[in-house]
């Protein structure tokens, strides 16, 4: 990996910022240079929501994705219309297809449909489909390691939430499987 440039993008409420704080994070535990850009509608909860996230081995010149994503990872519809065509041949859409049901148009990218909300529900807590979509993105990029997503999890949400690693360890997991069927 020299630069991933991901796009979270979602409604608020579904975890997109957590997302992309998580995987900033985890790339500074591993010593990379990083850039994390949140953007929200005016309402906290199910208004839009997205963040722009910069991993890199050299550093990083702006935080700003504009039409040169790496990546997106896309939690509901009009995220899906709104980021889907920001992402440069050769790069990976995972789509929350628990939501989405319709199919990118594009045949230069690689592109994922995850059942996040089905597979969160299977975990038995609906609020991990954003950790399922990030663990997909996880194992078709490899930009940083479980290990240190959940280490990121710690910093991010602090010691209290530590109790939920293990089903967030799971959810990743459950992401990175889905990728593979």
């Amino acid at each position: 990996m020299s630069t991933a440039r991901v796009i979270c993008a979602g409604f608020g409420g579904q975890g997109v910022m957590s997302m992309g704080q998580l995987l900033t994070y985890a790339g500074m535990l591993e010593n990379k240079e990083v850039a994390w850009l949140p953007s929200y509608g005016p309402e906290m909860r199910g208004g839009t929501a997205n963040c722009a996230v910069t991993v890199s081995d050299h550093e990083v010149g702006s935080p700003l994705i504009t039409d040169d994503a790496t990546a997106a990872v896309l939690m509901n519809l009009p995220a899906f219309h709104k980021f889907q065509n920001d992402v440069i041949p050769g790069g990976k859409i995972l789509v929350n297809s628990s939501l989405i049901k319709e199919k990118v148009a594009r045949d230069d990218v690689d592109v994922y449909y995850i059942p996040a909300n089905e597979l969160a529900v299977e975990l038995g807590n609906p609020k991990v489909a954003n950790m399922i979509m990030l663990g997909a993105y996880l194992g078709v990029s490899g930009t940083v390691s479980v290990d240190s997503v959940l280490e990121a999890f710690k910093k991010v949400f602090g010691e209290r939430k530590a109790k939920f690693i293990p089903l967030n360890r799971a959810a990743l997991e459950k992401g990175i499987e889905a990728t593979q069927k």
